[in-house]
């Protein structure tokens, strides 16, 4: 029998690769075990539809740094060459590949591991924030709508303030 991975990392690389497994389509258990041969099956179907359906050149704009690094990590991982043009945002990849192969394997399977990183990512985030200033974080309290009832000209403005917009520069 096979003893859990230790800690949070440990856990959400198992869970990553077994994700990976199931999107490899395989047959048994022992195959679910054997992420090398879960890649080569998705290799060998991307390999069948490049010959029965034309590559299209794909366009995906990705949000953040984490998501990207992630996507074309997978699409290195199935042999595809992510690359982005001159001039385009970071934030662009573009790649060569079956619309069949897209819907049916790899952005499922990037939006699967996608989500468990992103619920890793905030729960460390947490969890440093926490340890580091000692309250809890998360997001704000949020708060209904103004009731609309009549109050006085003070009691209004201590009730609700105007929001004021501060963003500095980071830069």
């Amino acid at each position: 029998m096979q003893t859990p991975p230790q800690g949070p990392e440990a856990q959400l690389v198992a869970k990553l690769q077994r994700i990976e497994a199931l999107y490899a389509r395989a047959g048994s258990d022992g195959e679910r075990v054997a992420a090398g041969r879960a890649r080569e099956r998705i290799e060998a179907r991307l390999a069948e539809l490049a010959t029965q359906e034309p590559p299209v050149e794909f366009r995906f704009s990705l949000s953040d740094q984490w998501t990207r690094h992630l996507f074309v990590a997978l699409m290195r991982r199935y042999g595809i060459q992510p690359y982005r043009y001159s001039r385009q945002r970071r934030t662009t990849v573009m790649a060569r590949i079956s619309c069949s192969f897209v819907n049916d394997t790899l952005w499922p399977e990037f939006l699967e591991l996608q989500a468990s990183l992103a619920a890793y990512f905030d729960a460390l985030t947490d969890r440093v924030i926490e340890q580091a200033l000692e309250v809890k974080a998360g997001e704000a309290e949020e708060r209904g709508e103004e009731t609309g009832k009549e109050t006085s000209g003070t009691e209004a403005k201590q009730a609700r303030l105007e929001p004021v917009e501060h963003q500095p520069s980071l830069l």
